[in-house]
């Protein structure tokens, strides 16, 4: 994974609250294995009508919203069941970051433990934001190592992070990257449990 620093893009609003998984990515697009190619999928039963043709109302086929990097939705975002294929399909449709008043915890991690950022910001901000990129384009700027979201107004929130996540997101790792930095110690210790 690369690492996040600062993130700057264009935002698009999901006014809905309870946004589950199965919305996210249905559940009959889970037999890859892989971590690519589900952004096609990405809310499969909103992005398209049952014709399968994209469906011009939903808020990521309108053009003034093409290329988004930054979601922002309402809260309790990714509840349902623990599928790691949302943030999968999340980051592989190209969005970087996700900006709600909550997530469900098991989602949160998921998006942390695969490169995705979860952001979380007071209800009110989250309204604010939601109603500036209503209907028309709004550039953002999430700065990991502040903690801030910005935009080209004046607005300023800031956001909590662990320690260790952010560390782990600014440098691009994953929890296997971080077990191999170990990886001459783990080789010592299991020399020495071999050894008469």
């Amino acid at each position: 994974m690369s690492g996040l620093r600062k993130i700057e893009g264009k935002a698009v609003a999901m006014n809905r609250a309870n946004v589950d998984t199965d919305q996210i990515i249905p559940k009959q697009f889970l037999k890859r294995i892989e971590k690519t190619g589900f952004g096609q999928y990405l809310f499969y039963d909103w992005r398209y009508t049952k014709e399968g043709k994209e469906n011009p109302m939903f808020e990521l086929n309108q053009p003034e919203n093409q290329g988004a990097s930054i979601l922002i939705a309402n809260e309790n975002f990714g509840c349902g069941s623990s599928r790691e294929h949302a943030p999968w399909a999340l980051s592989d449709y190209g969005f970087k970051v996700v900006i709600a008043p909550s997530f469900a915890d098991i989602f949160h991690q998921n998006c942390l433990k695969n490169g995705l950022l979860p952001v979380k910001l007071q209800a009110a901000e989250v309204a604010y934001l939601l109603d500036k990129s209503q209907n028309h384009p709004c550039h953002l700027t999430i700065n990991l190592e502040r903690e801030t979201v910005t935009d080209d107004n004046g607005f300023l929130a800031s956001f909590p992070i662990t320690a260790y996540w952010k560390k782990m997101l600014l440098n691009g790792w994953d929890e296997i990257e971080i077990t191999l930095q170990l990886e001459d110690e783990i080789v010592q210790y299991e020399s020495s449990k071999y050894i008469g």
